[in-house]
């Protein structure tokens, strides 16, 4: 698998990553969009969980949340934050630093639409990260909506979809000898700069 220096000249970290994520497909890495997605409070409190990449924008990935969750509690008191792709399969590694918002309320309604049935059902059946005495219920719950409701529902108004806009994208492709090959864009405005980093 190629690396991301020797042919990178001028191209733009985003469509990299693209072209990654595509060939991790094709090396059998299971669900490459998986990324840790790391927050913190206002108070500098970091706090990390694992996210699916939904869609890349020219700019921007884009994620979806419920919106009392405490990762977007955090994100509207510090928007900085990080993201991290591993595919130990493909012998890669991406590290992202940059900043989120809440994107507009028809981008969630179209990413929410995408969803399958059973995601979301559960959406409405549970509250993420609230406290509960029993998941029996939450699962009651979920298998009585599947089997009652007569549409699937609509996008709840406490889900959004989250646009992270990266400041910094470091491509790592790890070696045998350990001199692995890290590539570090950073954004000046609308401009990349490329350095390569010692391993």
């Amino acid at each position: 698998m190629s690396g991301a220096s020797p042919d990178a000249a001028g191209a733009h970290p985003l469509r990299i990553l693209e072209r990654w994520l595509d060939e991790a497909r094709e090396r059998g890495v299971e669900d490459p969009t998986r990324v840790a997605f790391v927050t913190a409070s206002a108070g500098g409190a970091p706090s990390a969980r694992t996210v699916q990449l939904k869609r890349f924008e020219p700019e921007s990935l884009l994620f979806t949340s419920t919106l009392y969750t405490r990762k977007a509690r955090e994100l509207a008191e510090n928007p900085q934050m990080a993201l991290l792709f591993h595919w130990p399969g493909a012998e890669r590694q991406v590290h992202i630093t940059g900043t989120a918002e809440v994107a507009e309320r028809a981008l969630a309604e179209e990413l929410f639409d995408e969803r399958d049935l059973v995601r979301r059902v559960q959406t409405i059946a549970s509250r993420q990260g609230a406290p509960i005495d029993d998941l029996g219920q939450v699962r009651a719950r979920h298998a009585h909506l599947m089997t009652t409701l007569e549409a699937p529902p609509s996008c709840p108004e406490d889900w959004g979809a989250i646009r992270v806009t990266p400041a910094s994208v470091e491509l790592m492709t790890e070696a045998p000898d350990r001199i692995h090959e890290r590539v570090l864009w950073l954004r000046e405005g609308e401009v990349w700069h490329r350095s390569l980093l010692s391993p």
